[in-house]
């Protein structure tokens, strides 16, 4: 008789962004004529940029004639766009990564979640709390945890690095085993980012004790200050522990095209064998590539005009991110992030719990964000909102907030 794997009957409930779909779609139902403001989970509203479109054009183009016709892609990524990501995201910011160390694929959080993949069951997984979602479930369905506490909101078996506001909302070096670390800055859920003496501060720690640091820098395109590292392989010694995760979903509006990369140095070894050598191996097995119109895409986000174009298109959001967090302090909220990145933190008022304020947004101002709780024991009286609504929206918001 066959039987499922018994480590998803772990997870508690459903997936967070599930959970708060289902909320809103049951107060659709009872207030139909209500007009949602969706602030919540962070996808992009505005159009792919016109130089990334021509390409795709010409790419689909390319795909109508014999002679230009692509199948499979290589499933390490075409060399045109490795190379362009090696010039334009690491060597330009002095990083000495090669584009062999670049691996493209569909998304961040395929790669986030399947990482992992590549490490024993016996290692100990370190994350940040509050924390993206993926990186703790994927460990849970591959059954290197332990059981869920919901007296705590932990599974065992998990290393907890509480980032709160007395911290800055930046995690402390763990004081128990951890083998591998998950950090993601500029942070998703709290927006705020991590100096380049803090970062190194980590890898100095994982080079010391055995330990692989992911790298999470899906953000990193809103980094507005200076002191702020792009890549964690600014730092001197992470090609020998860190992986370094990125996305085209939030830098060039690819949420609904689907692009990323994972970097991982050829220096970096664990029990002596290449962590590279057995991605490539694993998504030779398992990955067929990203399709060779949307890495022509992709490609063309390096151009003279794609660069300027998604640089235009995320300062907008930016603008947005400053309207909604200084508009929320001067309201008297307690708010983070929207600096070099496009979340903003917000802590509910009163003590309230993060769900309860999720409600109470939702009914008396139409505005959907996410509860701090849904990323963490941590993020319990906090809440994200997200600046990847429109001008109008974001503005519009916040005077519904402001009369509630």
């Amino acid at each position: 008789m066959v039987t499922v794997n018994e480590n998803f009957a772990k997870l508690p409930g459903s997936y967070l962004f599930a959970a708060v779909a289902k909320k809103v779609a049951a107060y659709k139902e009872t207030h139909p004529e209500s007009e949602i403001i969706r602030l919540g989970i962070g996808d992009v509203t505005q159009p792919i940029a016109p130089a990334i479109v021509e390409a795709m054009h010409k790419a689909v183009e390319e795909m109508g004639h014999a002679e230009t016709f692509r199948g499979y892609a290589p499933e390490q990524g075409y060399a045109f766009l490795r190379e362009a990501v090696a010039e334009h995201d690491f060597k330009a910011r002095g990083c000495d990564i090669a584009a062999d160390e670049i691996f493209i694929s569909d998304g961040a959080k395929c790669d986030s979640g399947n990482i992992q993949e590549l490490f024993s069951l016996n290692n100990i997984a370190a994350v940040c709390d509050p924390v993206y979602p993926v990186y703790v479930d994927s460990n849970v369905m591959a059954g290197r945890t332990g059981d869920y506490r919901a007296a705590t909101g932990r599974f065992d078996r998990v290393v907890y690095m509480p980032c709160r506001e007395e911290n800055g909302f930046l995690p402390e070096l763990p004081a128990e085993k951890a083998d591998v670390i998950y950090l993601c800055f500029p942070n998703n859920p709290t927006g705020e980012a991590i100096k380049k003496a803090e970062l190194q501060k980590w890898v100095d720690y994982a080079n010391a004790h055995g330990a692989v640091i992911i790298f999470d820098a899906a953000y990193e395109a809103y980094i507005t200050e200076g002191g702020i590292p792009h890549s964690i392989y600014e730092c001197e010694g992470a090609e020998s522990c860190a992986i370094e995760l990125r996305s085209f979903s939030k830098k060039a509006g690819f949420t609904g095209v689907r692009l990323a990369f994972t970097v991982i140095p050829k220096e970096l070894k664990a029990d002596g064998v290449s962590l590279n050598e057995l991605w490539l191996r694993r998504q030779g097995s398992k990955y067929n590539g990203a399709p060779y119109i949307v890495q022509r895409a992709g490609e063309a986000v390096y151009s003279a005009e794609g660069k300027v174009q998604v640089a235009e298109q995320i300062a907008r959001y930016m603008e947005n991110a400053g309207v909604i967090l200084n508009g929320l302090r001067s309201m008297g909220y307690t708010a983070f992030g929207g600096v070099n990145s496009p979340y903003i933190w917000l802590k509910t008022p009163n003590g309230m719990k993060s769900w309860d304020f999720f409600d109470l947004l939702l009914e008396r101002a139409g505005v959907i964000g996410t509860p701090g709780v849904g990323f963490g024991p941590s993020g319990e009286g906090y809440f994200r909102l997200t600046a990847f609504g429109t001008y109008e929206n974001s503005q519009k918001a916040l005077d519904r907030i402001k009369k509630m």
